[in-house]
């Protein structure tokens, strides 16, 4: 049912005739005997349907002139032009002014009407739909930009500090960008969940988003974790395997710890950055792909170059834009709110969490203490404290035992850690130096291997050593 229907003809019995029509249809009806007046008219009220008579009166405007005048105003509101004696000409101007029907008036006008009417109804139900559908798409795209920017903003990558609005502003900018980034800090500041940012406010964020920490894998089997191998390729192959690039086929390939790359199988990486073709090892075929590549390490680029050590034409097409990390001693004010994200995290994940907030006094103990391991360190003191905490509120205390022994000055000495015997040698002091670390680095990662070696800032392999050597297994 059309709600509102202006009717423009200079014939009253016209105008009685298309409002009794009308109204039994259940339209409101609006009549005049002047074009001038329905413009005006319709220039402070909103109607659905305009049905206008070609012929107004001598020195008035014709229909075709008001229905040009009223489409200048209002663009899709519907007009049906009426004629006593029309002509095709008429009928083709009629058209060309914005009529979507012309109906000639004779004793079947009642009919013609409920047919051109019906038709309206269908243009306006049509024109209703898509006004409905653009703007439930506006409202899908206005939600999925907030959502992006939400996952962005808080997937995981908590702060308020200045150094970090101005991280996520880069990350918001170059998301978009179909470019690799570079993202640069020292370790546990969060580098995997910058890319993890870039890929979800990304164009691919649909697509797979899949990581490599090249530092963990052995050079040998390398080349076979990003481009894949056939089947026989070597031993132990006995199944063609896809790559990591091929995984991400489409999506972000997250390439963490770059700089561990020997020169050579970086000249591979450069190669598949700028052509995004590669084989797979002991293959012939030439597959293509469509990755986007985020890199990340915590060595000083610029330094492996003037060393010899990493290709400055790699680094060249990787830092299309680089994110710098600031270690967590220069954010501290971010602290408490990492703190508390930690807290409400761990107690999703851990039934049975006791501690429900965290006291100004914990909070001042965080504060003062300057993390190494960065925003991963605090987490896990923020961790331990928190499952060995009795009460609701997380005390001074609570920290204290769950922060390093160094953060409360109690550390052990370098005398006293060697039995104060300093006429050891330099080589066996330095072996009972790195030992008391990594048997501290295991008390504090509850004996995880994995993520004490990160905590240490080496690799799992290279901790694995220390761990056969140093016999850290053993009572």
């Amino acid at each position: 049912m059309i709600g509102t229907i202006v009717c423009v003809d200079d014939q009253a019995e016209v105008r009685r005739l298309l409002g009794d029509v009308f109204r039994a249809r259940g339209s409101n009806v609006v009549s005049f005997d002047d074009g001038e007046d329905a413009i005006q008219w319709l220039g402070a009220n909103d109607a659905d349907l305009v049905i206008l008579d070609l012929d107004l009166g001598p020195g008035r405007r014709t229909g075709i002139e008001i229905c040009r005048a009223v489409r200048g105003r209002l663009p899709n509101l519907p007009i049906i032009i009426l004629t006593g004696h029309g002509t095709i000409d008429d009928a083709v101007a009629a058209v060309k002014a914005g009529a979507v029907d012309f109906i000639t008036k004779d004793p079947y006008l009642e009919d013609k009407l409920e047919i051109s009417v019906e038709k309206v109804e269908r243009i306006l139900q049509h024109a209703l739909d898509r006004k409905r559908l653009e703007e439930e798409n506006r409202e899908l795209r206005a939600t999925n930009e907030r959502l992006r920017k939400a996952a962005g903003r808080r997937w995981a990558i908590v702060g308020d500090s200045q150094q970090m609005r101005t991280v996520m502003t880069k990350i918001e900018k170059v998301a978009p960008v179909p470019r690799p980034v570079l993202v640069l800090g020292p370790r546990g500041t969060g580098k995997e969940l910058v890319a993890r940012a870039i890929h979800m406010l990304s164009t691919r964020a649909s697509e797979p988003f899949i990581t490599i920490n090249c530092a963990a894998v052995p050079e040998s089997l390398l080349e076979s974790e990003l481009f894949g191998h056939e089947e026989g390729a070597f031993t132990g192959a006995t199944k063609q395997k896809e790559g990591k690039f091929e995984l991400a086929d489409g999506g972000t390939l997250f390439l963490d710890e770059i700089g561990n790359m020997s020169m050579d199988f970086q000249a591979k990486i450069l190669r598949v950055l700028e052509y995004q073709r590669f084989e797979r090892v002991a293959g012939s075929e030439s597959i293509q792909v469509n990755v986007r590549v985020i890199a990340a390490t915590n060595a000083d680029l610029k330094i492996a170059m003037a060393e010899g050590k990493f290709r400055p034409d790699l680094y060249d097409r990787l830092a299309f834009e680089e994110i710098h990390l600031p270690p967590l001693a220069q954010r501290i004010e971010d602290v408490p709110i990492l703190a508390t994200y930690f807290l409400a995290r761990f107690r999703q994940e851990v039934a049975g969490i006791t501690v429900k907030e965290i006291s100004a006094e914990a909070f001042d103990r965080l504060s003062q203490y300057n993390y190494p391991g960065n925003v991963r360190e605090l987490k896990n003191v923020v961790e331990r404290a928190v499952y060995m905490a009795q009460g609701e509120v997380l005390s001074g205390l609570d920290i204290d035992t769950a922060l390093p022994p160094e953060a409360n000055g109690t550390a052990p000495a370098a005398g006293m850690m060697f039995d104060d015997d300093s006429r050891l040698p330099l080589p066996e002091r330095v072996d009972a130096f790195e030992e008391w670390l990594c048997r501290d680095a295991l008390e504090r990662t509850r004996y995880k291997q994995k993520e004490a070696a990160a905590l240490l800032g080496i690799t799992y392999d290279q901790f694995r050593q220390r761990y056969r050597k140093y016999a850290l297994g053993k009572d």
